[in-house]
C-alpha cells in the first residue's frame, strides 16, 4: 500500500461515543484485538488483574450485557500482556505481574492456569504454535526466523543458544540512555526493530542481517514522561504493514499518532468530544482498518472506518 493510500485510510478512521466503553475498572496495562474480521472484539487488562472483553456494536442485552462488556478477575496484579492465540483464536492468553499466565476460552468464559511463578511475569510472545514466557519488560519474536527474539534490554537473542546465565546476544541495539519500555520486530519481515525509551526517543534499527550492532536508522523525539499514574507509552507496529507504527501522546489536545519508519508523521487521531485523556496503550487490528487506545480509567477508544 502506498503512503498516500495509507494516510487516506487513516483519515477515514473515526471515533464516536458508541466506540468508547469502560471495559475494566482501573488503569489499562494491556489491550488487544481479536483477529476476527466480521466484528470487532477487544480485550483489556487492568492494574488489579481484571480482564474485560468488549464486543463493539453488540446487540443490547443477551450474554454481553447492555454495554457489550464482560468483566473477569483471573489475576490479582497488573495484566502486563495479553494476546489471542494465533493457532486457536478462541483462546486469550493473559500474563500478570502476580506470576500467572492464564488461558481463557472465550466461548466458555473459563480460565485455565498455564504457568505460575512467585517472581512475577510481565510479557510473553508466540515462538511457534504455542507460547513462550520470560520475566522481562518486553519480549518479541522474529516473525519469520522464530529462533530470534528481542527483549527490552536492547538485545536480540537466539533461543537455540540460550544458557541459564549470561547468554550471549546475537545483536545489540545501541544508543539508549534510560530504560526501554518495549522493543518489537517489524511484523512482515523482521528487518526492523522499533524501541520506545524513557530518554524520550523512539528508535528504529536495521535488523535485516543481525550484525553484532544493529545499525540505527531513525530517531524520533517523543515525550515519554507519563508519570506514575499512567501506563508507559510504547510504540507498536501496524501489523498490516512493514514500516508504520502507532504511539500514544502526551500532547494537548489529546491525540494518538502514527509515524512512518522514516520519522514522518502519517496521521494524528484527534476528537475534541470523545478523546480528552492520554491513550497510553495502543494497537492496530491485524487486518481491518481499526485502532484501539486504552486510558488510565479503564476505557477503550476505537477509531475505525
Amino acid at each position: 500500500m502506498s503512503e498516500h493510500r495509507y494516510r487516506s485510510s487513516l483519515k477515514n478512521m473515526t471515533v464516536n461515543e458508541d466506540k468508547v466503553a469502560k471495559v475494566v475498572k482501573d488503569r489499562i496495562f494491556s489491550a488487544t484485538f481479536h483477529p476476527c474480521t466480521s466484528s470487532l472484539l477487544l480485550a483489556a487488562g487492568d492494574k488489579w488483574g481484571k480482564v474485560g472483553l468488549w464486543k463493539l456494536c453488540s446487540p443490547q442485552g443477551g450474554d454481553w450485557g447492555d454495554d457489550g462488556v464482560l468483566l473477569f478477575e483471573p489475576h490479582t496484579r497488573p495484566v502486563g500482556c495479553m494476546a489471542f492465540s494465533k493457532s486457536h483464536p478462541t483462546q486469550l492468553l493473559s500474563l500478570s505481574y502476580d506470576g500467572s499466565l492464564r488461558c481463557m476460552d472465550v466461548e466458555k468464559a473459563v480460565f485455565d492456569d498455564v504457568y505460575d511463578i512467585e517472581d512475577g511475569l510481565k510479557t510473553f510472545d508466540f515462538m511457534s504454535h504455542d507460547y513462550n514466557d520470560i520475566t522481562l519488560r518486553c519480549v518479541n519474536v522474529h516473525p519469520l526466523q522464530k529462533q530470534y527474539f528481542v527483549v527490552a534490554e536492547s538485545n536480540i537473542y537466539d533461543s537455540r543458544n540460550l544458557k541459564k546465565t549470561k547468554s550471549q546476544a546475537v545483536s545489540q541495539l545501541h544508543g539508549h540512555s534510560l530504560s526501554i519500555s518495549s522493543a518489537y520486530f517489524s511484523p512482515c519481515t523482521g528487518n526492523r526493530v522499533l524501541t520506545s525509551c524513557m530518554d524520550n526517543n523512539i528508535r528504529i534499527y536495521d535488523t535485516s542481517t543481525l550484525t553484532t550492532k544493529s545499525p540505527l536508522l531513525t530517531t524520533i523525539r517523543h515525550d515519554m514522561q507519563t508519570g506514575r499514574w499512567l501506563t508507559k507509552l510504547s510504540a507498536a507496529w501496524d501489523p498490516k504493514l512493514e514500516d508504520c507504527f502507532v504511539v500514544g501522546s502526551m500532547m494537548k489536545p489529546r491525540r494518538v499518532q502514527v509515524f512512518h519508519e522514516s520519522g514522518q508523521l502519517q496521521h494524528s487521531f484527534m476528537d475534541s468530544e470523545n478523546l480528552s485523556t492520554v491513550l497510553s496503550v495502543t494497537a492496530f487490528h491485524p487486518t481491518r482498518n481499526a485502532l484501539l487506545g486504552g486510558n488510565a480509567s479503564g476505557r477503550l477508544h476505537v477509531f475505525s472506518d
